[in-house]
């Protein structure tokens, strides 16, 4: 009996043993299958898919499934001596980080084969797009870590922005998540004259976040789903699976009918993933990111002056606004958010010598007397202020000043062409940029549309709200003055609809034979172009033309 309970204890050992090889085994699989990396291809941000015809057949190869025990086999095991696994290596690039956490499958589909190929086509692209997210990009994967979601999710900015805090898009979206005003305001992401959260890295990263949370619960946890409604809007992704369900049809991302920018967005997302993990394979370079924390919130507990600031952390003005996009002025917003976003190494010195300053002297102030005419509408827009901050500063009770009085006005410390980063600053780099010849002003009329002022000049809605900062369908108020380019040959037309294109350059053309074909001057063509007469044009040149097309029969 003794020997039949012996064997059966060595029997039982081996089997344990047993057990745990088949773990290693599963464990070496699992890091071999983390190891494979991936490369892809996607449209930039705005651009339409490319053409179905140009696809291409590519195999999709698979990704090893490794389920892991619930309890470690070693855990059971008293008297048993189990050699100790050897410890990870350290993961020294954000990137890699991000794709040995990848959740989706990514099918192999044409739609998700276009956009990978136009992203393995244009690695200049990447690299633009890594060198904007490297600061940020620590902090975001630190964020979808902690709750649990896809990490593929730290793609998403690269699909919406390229990773730009400063983008905007026609639908009034904003900011490296792409927030519109609406969507911004349900998930707290406050906008002020100041402040704009939408650009503010950290309050829209953990707005996108809490938005794409509320979708995939919305969804029934189907992230497809939630991804597609995040771009097109969740009423229209619940319409398309209602009309599915009604019809009999599959209900699955792929099946719905959406319109066909949601339809790109979901397969770049995919296409950018697979590129990612099999980057090696594809010969794809994706450059690297360090997985150290670049940049940490520093609380500076009121309103500074944002050269100062600068100052202080010993940046460059331009530099501390790049990582705090969301300060629209010279500023930061009087009522918050009290924190700048700046490198690990500056925040520290900074802190230091801010704490030795008072609250006071931490923003530029000039003594103004109040004389006829004034206003504190006026008093704002001279200092580039608002009415409510010389209200509140000055213990004022109502909007009357008095002739003789004095007020305190907090200025920025440095002229404003400084804050280069700034709205101001950005509309007047737009406004300044010629896209004809001619610039022209409108002061907004009530009752005036942007349509109606666009028919005035002969110009586009887009071009128009474009100069000026807006998007097409913003309101427009009486009083406000609007930036117009025009060209001469645009600002001489009273009729007819003008068009402008750009135009290739073939052999054996001529400026003359050129200004024949649109019916245009040739001193237009030099004009927009900046062209020499005297010099001859070159096959495969762009020419910017601006033609009447009621006039050519050239213009398709």
């Amino acid at each position: 009996m003794k020997r039949s309970l012996s064997l059966l204890a060595s029997l039982s050992f081996v089997a344990v043993l047993s057990g745990c090889q088949s773990t290693d085994s599963q464990v070496d699989a699992s890091n071999a299958a983390k190891e494979t990396n991936h490369a892809d291809d996607i449209c930039e941000v705005g651009q339409t898919p490319i053409d179905d015809e140009q696809a291409c057949d590519l195999a999709k190869e698979g990704v090893i499934e490794v389920i892991h025990p619930v309890e470690d086999v070693a855990d059971t095991l008293d008297d048993v001596a189990v050699p100790k696994a050897p410890a990870p290596a350290p993961i020294d690039d954000v990137w890699t980080r991000i794709s040995n956490q990848f959740a989706f499958e990514v099918p192999d589909n044409k739609r998700v084969t276009l956009q990978r190929n136009w992203y393995l086509k244009h690695p200049e692209y990447m690299a633009r797009v890594v060198n904007r997210a490297r600061p940020f990009l620590y902090y975001i994967t630190e964020e979808i870590e902690k709750r649990g979601m896809p990490l593929e999710i730290a793609l998403l900015p690269i699909v919406e922005s390229a990773f730009d805090p400063f983008a905007y898009s026609h639908g009034r979206a904003a900011g490296m998540w792409q927030f519109i005003p609406g969507t911004a305001k349900r998930f707290g992401i406050r906008q002020t004259w100041w402040y704009d959260g939408r650009r503010d890295v950290i309050a829209s990263t953990q707005g996108a976040l809490d938005y794409l949370t509320y979708l995939n619960e919305m969804f029934d946890g189907d992230w497809l789903h939630a991804l597609a409604a995040y771009n097109s809007g969740e009423g229209r992704v619940q319409r398309a699976i209602k009309r599915a369900k009604a019809a009999g049809q599959n209900t699955d991302f792929w099946s719905l009918d959406l319109p066909r920018e949601t339809r790109a967005y979901v397969p770049k997302l995919l296409a950018l993933a697979d590129i990612l993990k099999k980057r090696q394979d594809y010969a794809f370079t994706w450059p690297a990111v360090d997985n150290v924390e670049a940049v940490t919130v520093v609380d500076i507990g009121s309103q500074v002056d944002l050269a100062f600031a600068a100052e202080l952390a010993d940046m460059k003005l331009e530099a501390l606004h790049a990582l705090n996009p969301g300060f629209n002025r010279w500023a930061t917003d009087p009522d918050g958010p009290h924190h700048l976003l700046l490198p690990v190494s500056k925040a520290d010195g900074f802190s230091a010598q801010l704490a030795s300053i008072d609250q006071h002297d931490r923003l530029n102030w000039v003594r103004h007397t109040v004389k006829s005419g004034d206003s504190l509408l006026k008093l704002a827009k001279k200092y580039h202020t608002t009415a409510a901050i010389i209200k509140q500063i000055n213990g004022l009770k109502s909007n009357t000043i008095v002739i003789g009085d004095a007020i305190m006005v907090p200025v920025a410390l440095k002229e404003l062409d400084a804050y280069s980063l700034s709205q101001d600053q950005r509309l007047a780099s737009l406004q300044s940029t010629a896209r004809t010849t001619v610039k022209k002003t409108h002061k907004v009329k009530s009752g005036d549309t942007l349509w109606d002022i666009s028919r005035l000049y002969n110009v586009s809605t887009r071009d128009l709200a474009k100069w000026n900062g807006m998007a097409p369908n913003d309101p427009l108020m009486p009083g406000k003055t609007l930036v117009v380019w025009q060209g001469e040959k645009i600002k001489n037309e009273e009729k007819g609809i003008v068009r402008s294109l750009t135009y290739t350059v073939k052999p054996g053309d001529s400026l003359s034979r050129i200004a024949s074909k649109f019916n245009v001057k040739i001193s237009d063509i030099t004009e927009w172009n900046q062209l020499s007469k005297k010099k001859y044009l070159q096959p495969g040149q762009k020419l910017k033309l601006h033609v009447d097309v009621t006039r050519t029969k050239n213009v398709g």
